[in-house]
């Protein structure tokens, strides 16, 4: 059984979490499926996907560690080509990576009690973003 879903959000940009753990969920149950698996992808270039403990002290952190990697400000060669100012945008997204597969059993994802899905954009300016939720397993 394979069933492809979209999640389409609104977003502010600028290293917006947005947690999408129950939305996806609800997709699981919808789709009666007991064991198998869920694949995340983000289509785009700059948003990224990671669990974490969702919680205010981490939702300041992420922002800023992301910062000290691909810091705003400085010179993207990307800039020279696209002149939009979002180099490091790009780079943000590249380290988290746009995709993630998380395990289903009885109907319910194998997540940690502190453990939720987040989506993150990095552009530079509000977006509408789409993830593509593939919920997989035995027919």
């Amino acid at each position: 059984m394979m069933m492809t879903e979209r999640l389409e959000l609104e977003t502010r940009g600028e290293a917006e979490m947005i947690d999408i753990t129950g939305q996806v969920a609800r997709l699981i149950v919808n789709s009666n499926l007991k064991d198998g698996q869920v694949l995340l992808f983000c289509v785009g270039s700059t948003g990224g996907l990671t669990t974490i403990e969702y919680e205010p002290g981490l939702i300041r952190d992420f922002p800023l560690m992301f910062e000290r990697l691909a810091p705003q400000g400085i010179h993207y060669h990307h800039e020279d080509t696209w002149h939009d100012g979002n180099g490091h945008s790009h780079c943000r997204a590249s380290l988290l990576g746009p995709s993630l597969v998380v395990p289903i059993e009885n109907g319910r994802m194998i997540l940690g009690t502190w453990q939720q899905i987040l989506f993150i954009d990095f552009d530079n300016k509000p977006r509408h973003r789409e993830i593509i939720v593939q919920i997989s397993g035995p027919d």
